[in-house]
């Protein structure tokens, strides 16, 4: 099935750029579908990774005779960070326009590569989101498949899982030497799942997989900077009464929690669903947000006596609570009255959940359903 993905790049010719995203959420054919025309060089073919780690500057001699207006597009450039030096030499001397494509910056970071000085655009590719489908968002689906699309559509989603996960470890993890223990990551990775969507818990982490603190918060590093998943801090601004600060961590991809953790075929009404729903929700906005180029700071909220929001954006003055309930009450609103009490600012609050139609309280929080909010937040995206 073909998809037509939200995220626009082609106006950003003839700007170098950077696209990254997860393994396997389509940056490779986007790319192919964008640009055509586009030179590509492809560094998972084991003959063309050999030979540009061999000699970087041999880069420059094939470009010789290539049109200089023409873009060259590199995938899996991060499997050989001394390229970038020779890519930003063609750039500055030769006018070349480069599209760098990869799913992990750490190799990158930590090797303190050359990333072309601040000229190329950043954009970032997320799984699938509601509004890229032609049928209705199944949500139930989602919440099971996670957003890959070749899993969203696959009736054997568990085995492509399966193999995900393990080709992450083997590709990214292994083969770049991101750590010593493979085992131990690997036992990691099990209790963040089962952690997911929650406050971090360093110590307790580290107790159940044999490590210390430090490696845990490590192995979350790793996991962040392969785009396999993301810190979302805690709103601590101006407290009335005594806020938490620790972070959370949300996986990019529910499915893999879903694998990880085992919990198979999640049904609305189960605690299991109702965090893999809030996943999926939180990823759409971050989705949302990178691809409007907003900007948005994104948080939570928290009081030490238990009072939440799952989420907050500060400059929308937003605050908006997830709950997987086909009923809401006064219960599922606490968080957000409590908030009001402290922070009057966000005058902008709702809970999105799964009742059928959508209205507002005589406070003022609107209760929309999961489709009119998606519909809503999408509304105002500009054309492709």
């Amino acid at each position: 099935m073909r998809l037509e993905r939200l995220l626009n790049i082609r106006k950003s010719i003839p700007n170098p750029f950077f696209l990254w995203g997860p393994r396997q959420v389509g940056k490779t054919f986007f790319l192919k579908h964008s640009f055509p025309n586009a030179l590509y060089i492809d560094l998972l073919s084991s003959k063309q990774l050999v030979k540009y780690k061999q000699n970087p500057s041999i880069l420059g001699d094939e470009l010789e005779k290539v049109d200089p207006k023409t873009l060259i597009i590199i995938d899996e450039v991060q499997k050989v960070p001394e390229l970038l030096d020779e890519i930003h030499r063609l750039i500055e001397s030769k006018g070349f326009i480069f599209g760098l494509c990869g799913s992990s910056a750490r190799k990158l970071k930590r090797g303190k590569a050359n990333l072309l000085g601040g000229r190329a655009l950043r954009f970032e590719m997320f799984g699938l989101v509601s509004q890229e489908l032609t049928k209705p968002f199944d949500f139930v689906r989602i919440c099971n498949t996670g957003n890959i699309p070749n899993h969203y559509f696959s009736d054997d989603y568990w085995d492509l899982l399966e193999s995900y996960v393990s080709d992450y470890l083997k590709e990214e993890i292994l083969e770049e030497a991101l750590m010593r223990s493979l085992p131990s990551f690997s036992d990691f990775l099990r209790a963040a799942a089962v952690c997911d969507t929650e406050l971090i818990d360093y110590t307790n982490i580290a107790s159940d997989c044999g490590v210390k603190s430090p490696t845990v918060k490590n192995y979350y590093e790793i996991l962040s900077d392969t785009l396999q998943g993301f810190f979302l801090p805690a709103y601590t601004k101006r407290p009335k009464r005594k806020v938490i600060h620790a972070p959370k961590f949300y996986f990019a991809n529910v499915g893999v929690v879903n694998w990880l953790a085992k919990r198979k075929l999640l049904e609305p009404g189960s605690s299991e669903f109702g965090k893999a729903f809030e996943n999926v929700i939180l990823n759409e906005i971050r989705a949302w947000n990178a691809y409007h180029k907003a900007g948005h700071n994104l948080s939570y909220w928290k009081l030490a006596s238990g009072a939440e929001v799952d989420l907050i954006i500060e400059d929308l003055g937003m605050a908006i609570e997830i709950k997987s309930s086909r009923t809401i009450s006064a219960k599922h609103l606490a968080g957000l009255r409590e908030l009001i009490q402290d922070q009057p600012q966000f005058k902008r609050r709702m809970i999105v959940s799964l009742e059928d139609t959508s209205r507002v309280t005589s406070d003022k929080i609107t209760i929309y359903s999961v489709r009119d909010f998606l519909n809503e937040l999408w509304a105002d995206f500009p054309e492709r």
